[in-house]
């Protein structure tokens, strides 16, 4: 009895985890989405080369932190095989960001978010 007792709040604690990564969105998922999202003004681009959430709706900051942990991963790939830092990819590929994001969506410019 007492080891029934025992088990049953690990037991809660197993389900839920599972349950949270079922209802987890994945990168593809994220990647399929984020257009929809800088549509809606939910996340916008920083000069950082990152996303930042605009607006924290409809999952908006687990889309951005899965894309952001996609992009850092990328981002130190190409530092690495250029013998560079880190910081300067980031530099420029927020530069390349900012440019290519469409009228109307959300970019950080001195701190602040605006529509381009």
């Amino acid at each position: 009895m007492m080891l029934k007792k025992t088990l049953q709040p690990i037991f809660f604690i197993l389900m839920f985890a599972f349950a949270a990564n079922a209802y987890a969105m994945s990168l593809q998922q994220a990647m399929g989405q984020l257009g929809d999202y800088k549509s809606q003004g939910l996340v916008g681009e920083h000069p950082n080369g990152y996303l930042g959430v605009v607006t924290n709706q409809n999952e908006a900051t687990e889309l951005v932190q899965l894309i952001n942990d996609a992009r850092k991963a990328q981002y130190q790939k190409m530092a690495n095989a250029n013998d560079i830092a880190i910081q300067d990819i980031e530099t420029l590929a927020g530069k390349k960001s900012l440019e290519k994001t469409q009228a109307g969506h959300y970019i950080e410019i001195n701190g602040r978010w605006v529509k381009k």
